[in-house]
C-alpha cells in the first residue's frame, strides 16, 4: 500500500470522527444543558434523540408515500419537526416527573432511567422491534471526491453543517437571549435569581425542553448515517455522559473539544485495531486524564 493511499484511508478515517463527532457533539449539547446547567442526570436523554430519528422516518416515508413532489424537501421539515417533537415530549416529561425530584440526584436517575424504559416499549409497541430508515432524499446521496484516493459522503458534510448551525445557536441563545442570562443567573445563584424575579421554575422547564429537543435534532442527523430501532439513542448516553464530564459540566467550550476528541481517538483506531479495542482505548484516555484533572478539560468557575 502505498503512502498516497494510507493517507487518503487516514483522511476518510479522519471524516468518519468527523460524523461521529457531530452526532455525538448534538447529543452531548443537549446533555450538558441539562446535565451542565441544571444538575439533572436525564438517563432519558437517549430516548430523546430517537424521538426525533423516529419523526424523521415518519415524516419522510409518509411524503414519499402520499406527498412525492414534497419529498426532496421532507427531510428538512422533520427536522424541524424533530425538535418541536422532542421539545413537546421534554417540556412534558419536566412538568410530570423531573420537577419533583429537583436536588435528589440519585432519585432523578432512577426516574430517568424508568422513563427511558418506559418510551422504549413505547417505541417498540409503535413501530416494533425491527430498525427503520427513513426516505433519504436524492441530494443527500452520494460523495465528493477532492482527490482520487478521498472519497467523502455527501450526508456527511451535510450532519457537520447542521452540527455547526445547531452549536452556533445555542451559543447564542445562551450569551446573546435574555433566556441564557436567565439561564446562567440560575446556575450561579438561584435564591438570588428567585430574589431578583426570575421565574427560576419556567426557567428549568424550557431548559430541559430545550435540551431534549437538541436531542431530537441528534436524532435526525443520526438517521443519515445508520438505521432507528426502539434502543438506538442508549446506544450514544454513555458516550454523551462521558462527553460532557469529561469537558467540563458546565462548560459548552469543553463538550465541543471532548467530542472531538473522543470521536476522532475512536474512529482512528478502529483503524488499526478492533472497533471494541477502540472504545476500551478511548475510555482508558478519558479514565486517565479525568483522574489527573476531575473536573475537566474546561471547568466553569460559578458560584453555588
Amino acid at each position: 500500500m502505498s503512502p498516497s493511499e494510507i493517507g487518503g484511508i487516514i483522511a476518510m478515517q479522519g471524516f468518519a470522527g468527523l460524523s461521529l463527532f457531530s452526532v455525538l457533539l448534538l447529543m452531548a449539547l443537549g446533555l450538558a444543558i441539562i446535565f451542565g446547567q441544571m444538575g439533572v442526570i436525564n438517563m432519558a436523554h437517549g430516548e430523546f434523540m430517537t424521538i426525533g430519528a423516529y419523526t424523521i422516518y415518519v415524516f419522510t416515508t409518509t411524503a414519499a408515500t402520499y406527498f412525492p413532489a414534497f419529498a426532496p424537501y421532507s427531510f428538512l421539515v422533520a427536522i424541524l419537526g424533530a425538535f418541536c417533537i422532542a421539545f413537546a415530549a421534554g417540556y412534558l416529561a419536566e412538568y410530570l416527573l423531573i420537577r419533583h425530584l429537583y436536588r435528589r440526584p440519585l432519585d432523578t436517575l432512577l426516574a430517568t432511567w424508568g422513563l427511558s424504559l418506559g418510551m422504549q416499549q413505547i417505541f417498540r409497541s409503535t413501530f416494533g422491534a425491527k430498525e427503520v430508515s427513513p426516505v433519504i432524499p436524492e441530494w443527500l446521496l452520494g460523495s465528493v471526491k477532492p482527490t482520487e484516493a478521498i472519497d467523502i459522503p455527501i450526508n456527511g458534510l451535510f450532519v457537520m453543517g447542521l452540527t455547526v448551525l445547531v452549536t452556533a445557536t445555542v451559543f447564542l441563545m445562551l450569551f446573546k437571549s435574555r433566556w441564557g442570562l436567565r439561564v446562567r443567573a440560575t446556575v450561579a445563584n438561584r435564591m438570588m435569581s428567585n430574589a431578583a424575579g426570575i421565574n427560576t421554575k419556567k426557567v428549568d422547564r424550557l431548559t430541559f425542553a430545550i435540551g431534549c429537543g437538541i436531542a431530537g435534532v441528534a436524532g435526525a442527523a443520526f438517521t443519515t448515517i445508520g438505521s432507528t430501532g426502539p434502543t438506538s439513542g442508549s446506544l450514544y448516553i454513555v458516550d454523551a455522559f462521558l462527553t460532557v464530564t469529561f469537558g467540563g459540566a458546565a462548560s459548552l467550550f469543553g463538550t465541543i473539544a471532548s467530542a472531538f476528541g473522543i470521536a476522532q481517538t475512536q474512529s482512528i483506531s478502529e483503524f488499526f485495531m478492533t472497533g471494541s479495542m477502540a472504545k476500551v482505548l478511548t475510555l482508558l484516555v478519558v479514565v486517565t486524564i479525568l483522574m489527573m484533572r476531575p473536573q475537566g478539560l474546561f471547568a466553569s468557575k460559578v458560584r453555588r
